[in-house]
């Protein structure tokens, strides 16, 4: 088996491959970049010399896991399908595809069997939020989500986590991939703004969490603020349910939910936090609690916290390689 990885120099390429080590260590790996990059060494348990990706890349490849920008994506990804190989993109390019998957394994993993030749992994902020409520949303059905998104300088690739270390030695150094300085700040902008006013991240969280849960229906009411933490982001979610929940039962569902650590015990001032999710594979989530402002008693809400680059990006990415083999 040949795994390539498809902008393997960035963050989250990077963590793809480290990822494929952890997961599938007897797996040979491609590290693949633009050609500025190729020769440089990648070192993790394993080295990797990096190869310019080009037409030719995918010749001898099984897999392939995209880690690039939309306009770059739209030009290998083809590329790679017509030499026979699988791709698992985690661009935002095919994730609204009506022929392209868009998986998170601990939801739907199904609709893997549905690919031809391009499997989408979602966006990291739908990725986190679902992975926290999905156990609840099989039990009462969610109709609306309202979701504050506090998300981590890294979500903007290492020019990001960049901008962050030399504003915090030297406020005055300008941002690269921000429109405002990020240390001791916030920035409640990711992405270009609609007609609407809000901005593309804010949009994919319906977008995305209604082709996932096959949910055409649900509502999602989201802001997406960009905050001064390395890794791991956060959200607090408020759940409206058709029916209505029950908040002990909710608890035990957490504790028993695949790919969540139920942390929620606010007294000895246990919650998640980025620091506590960092560098690991599941979403954690606390201060589970009714919402007094709703009458009715259908909602709840909570505050989860994951690893965007792992969980979130490559690791999620990588998981779905390993159902697509288990498949086999």
């Amino acid at each position: 088996m040949k795994i390539a990885v498809a902008g393997a120099t960035g963050a989250v390429g990077q963590q793809m491959i480290m990822c494929l080590e952890e997961r599938l260590p007897d797996a040979e790996v491609k590290a693949l970049a633009s050609l500025r990059s190729a020769g440089k060494v990648l070192e993790f348990k394993k080295k990797y010399v990096v190869e310019e990706l080009t037409e030719h890349s995918f010749d001898d490849v099984d897999y392939v896991l995209g880690a690039t920008e939309n306009p770059i994506t739209a030009q290998w990804a083809p590329l790679a399908v017509k030499a026979g190989a699988v791709v698992i993109d985690n661009s935002s390019l095919y994730r609204l595809d009506e022929d392209v998957p868009l998986v998170i394994p601990e939801i739907n993993p199904e609709d893997i069997r549905t690919h031809h030749g391009i499997i989408s992994n979602p966006n990291c902020a739908t990725i986190i939020a679902l992975v926290a409520v999905n156990a609840l949303h099989r039990r009462w059905h969610v109709e609306r989500m309202i979701v504050s998104t506090y998300q981590a300088v890294s979500g903007a690739g290492l020019q990001g986590i960049r901008d962050l270390e030399n504003q915090i030695k030297d406020p005055s150094i300008p941002s690269v991939a921000f429109p405002h300085p990020i240390a001791y700040n916030l920035i409640p902008q990711i992405g270009g703004f609609d007609a609407e006013g809000y901005s593309s991240e804010e949009r994919k969280m319906q977008n995305e969490g209604r082709k996932i849960w096959h949910h055409e229906k649900l509502l999602v009411n989201c802001t997406c603020v960009r905050v001064p933490t390395m890794r791991s982001h956060c959200e607090s979610i408020t759940l409206q349910f058709r029916d209505r929940p029950d908040l002990e039962e909710a608890r035990e569902l957490l504790k028993k939910a695949e790919g969540v650590v139920y942390a929620d015990a606010p007294s000895e001032h246990l919650y998640p936090t980025p620091l506590m999710t960092s560098d690991q594979d599941l979403v954690y989530v606390g201060r589970l609690r009714e919402d007094i402002s709703d009458p009715l008693k259908h909602s709840l809400v909570l505050f989860c916290s994951g690893d965007q680059i792992r969980k979130g990006a490559a690791t999620n990415t990588v998981q779905i390689l390993e159902r697509l083999l288990a498949e086999k």
